[in-house]
């Protein structure tokens, strides 16, 4: 049975993908006692597609870049599931960093960054609250529109 945690996902209408295999020489994801760090998820959809690929501010919406940062954010659950295997184990989402592909001049990053930062509240309620950093980027591999990491506390 569905914990408190994945049953919200679940009634989000949303189901978690198998996680990713790292892209190079790194791990998903690292726990250090209550702490996990999850390594930068992009925005891959279930279909194994971007939900946004290219540069926002430069044929990529606001609004596309927040539905990217939702997968983003997604994936990053996903990881996290893989980490620590109940999400009710969760006790705190701690930090979320986001880098946004951006054309030059665009500034509207954190808009975007609200994509991930939203679902951890849905998700999580009060507990998802969470320190962030949102950064533009000139480019992100496989031209992602956005890429997700994260710091968890956990039991």
């Amino acid at each position: 049975m569905a914990g408190t945690v994945e049953k919200a996902i679940l009634d989000l209408g949303i189901t978690l993908p198998t996680p990713a295999a790292p892209m190079a020489n790194y791990v998903a994801f690292v726990r250090t006692g209550n702490l996990v760090t999850v390594s930068g998820q992009l925005c891959f959809g279930t279909d194994g597609k971007l939900a946004a690929k290219g540069q926002l501010g430069a044929g990529v919406s606001i609004e596309d870049g927040q539905a990217a940062a939702r997968a983003s954010a997604i994936n990053l659950l996903a990881q996290l599931k893989a980490a620590v295997g109940d999400l009710d184990n969760v006790t705190r989402v701690v930090r979320l960093g986001g880098f946004i592909n951006s054309a030059p001049g665009f500034t509207d990053g954190p808009k975007v960054m609200n994509g991930a930062s939203d679902l951890m509240v849905e998700v999580f309620g009060e507990l998802g609250r969470h320190a962030r950093s949102t950064v533009g980027v000139s480019a992100l591999p496989a031209d992602a529109a956005v890429e997700v990491e994260g710091m968890f506390e956990v039991v």
